[in-house]
């Protein structure tokens, strides 16, 4: 039994339809479910069954018998059924209707050299201040012996006889569409389009070699981790006559002593004796770049105050201008106290009216548990 669906409905048309609205209603429903451009299931088996449908409809004699006998008036042409579609594939029927080529290729051009990363490091300072780094890159470069032709001093490629220097081969095929052109890369010149009879013995033809560059790269000021510079041109050389590709240097910068960084403010944490804070002092705090600065702290000062200092902080990459340096204040408490100092303090606290109970007194849990009986 057949169950082939009637190729009228496959492509939605009615039994009187013109030759220009049985092929529309083609186009319209192979860019649908072309394999190419749908990957749902069963896109490829509706394909098929469209462009079956098309093969009998499409030519007069074919439908005359199909319309006369259905599919049973069909099986005896050449190629009938889908045995068109399984000869000349997916891309070639799409190249005829929409302009798409199947394995089409075409002469290789020049190509533009690959681009490199190169990680540098720098320290707190070289960030802040800017710097210029010396950086060795191992890459791609163009052979100075041929140039870039991979062809032997004094010799140049010649032009493929296979392809005539086109890189391709183009082979004609008939179909029920009218000709179809299958375009593949020459197998003798591998699409190039020319051919070395006589290789560089410096590339052995490739047209490039390895070298390793010193290069020299200006740091400006105010960078900060994980930013990036371009150096154009500087990447691997191109083939048959490309440009060279670019070198990314992506900076890393190292962790300071005492500074830390937050956007262009430099941030410094600076410890001070709570008798300092209490009684107020002038002090040297260090800056960015080996100099001081003097602040002065207010009697009274409590921890966690922050002294701005305008302008000591990073440069602003664009446009002028600079950060400013935060200092953060730390009240130490001294651990070790002599006598004297413990009696001073004691004597300073009762000043206040704070009674402070000695070493050898107990505390208020110490007295619940000898109320209590507890060890």
């Amino acid at each position: 039994m057949n169950n082939k669906r009637d190729y009228y409905d496959v492509l939605g048309v009615g039994k009187g339809a013109s030759e220009d609205e049985v092929r529309r209603a083609f186009r319209k429903l192979a860019r649908q479910y072309h394999p190419d451009v749908n990957q749902d299931a069963g896109a490829e088996a509706r394909f098929k069954e469209i462009n079956e449908a098309y093969e009998v409809l499409s030519d007069a004699q074919k439908r005359k018998a199909y319309d006369q006998f259905g599919h049973a008036g069909v099986q005896g042409f050449p190629g009938g059924s889908a045995s068109g579609f399984d000869t000349f594939g997916f891309g070639d029927i799409f190249e005829t209707f929409f302009g798409y080529r199947s394995s089409a290729t075409t002469k290789r051009g020049p190509q533009r050299g690959a681009d490199l990363r190169c990680d540098l490091k720098l320290t707190f300072e070289e960030a802040v201040f800017g710097c210029e780094k010396e950086i060795e890159i191992p890459r791609w470069e163009t052979c100075p012996s041929c140039t870039g032709t991979g062809a032997e001093t004094g010799t140049q490629p010649t032009r493929c006889p296979a392809c005539n220097g086109t890189g391709e081969v183009r082979r004609v095929q008939q179909s029920f569409f009218g000709q179809i052109v299958n375009v593949t890369a020459c197998s003798r010149c591998q699409g190039e389009g020319r051919i070395i009879l006589e290789p560089c013995r410096n590339c052995r033809g490739d047209g490039r070699v390895r070298a390793t560059r010193r290069i020299k790269v200006s740091i400006p000021a105010g960078v900060d981790d994980g930013a990036q510079i371009r150096l154009s041109g500087e990447g691997e050389s191109g083939t048959r006559g490309g440009p060279a590709g670019n070198l990314y240097v992506v900076l890393g910068v190292l962790e300071h002593s005492m500074f830390k960084r937050q956007g262009h403010d430099i941030l410094l944490d600076l410890p001070l004796h709570f008798v300092q804070t209490t009684l107020g002092d002038e002090i040297e705090v260090p800056v960015v770049g080996g100099s001081t600065a003097k602040i002065k702290i207010p009697p009274g000062t409590q921890s966690g105050k922050v002294f701005r200092l305008k302008d000591r902080g990073v440069p602003h990459l664009r446009g002028g201008g600079r950060g400013d340096m935060q200092v953060k204040v730390k009240v130490v408490v001294p651990t070790q106290l002599t006598d004297e100092q413990r009696n001073l303090l004691m004597h300073l606290a009762r000043s206040f009216g704070i009674r402070l109970a000695r070493a050898d007194e107990k505390g208020f849990f110490g007295k619940a548990k000898d109320a209590l009986g507890i060890d």
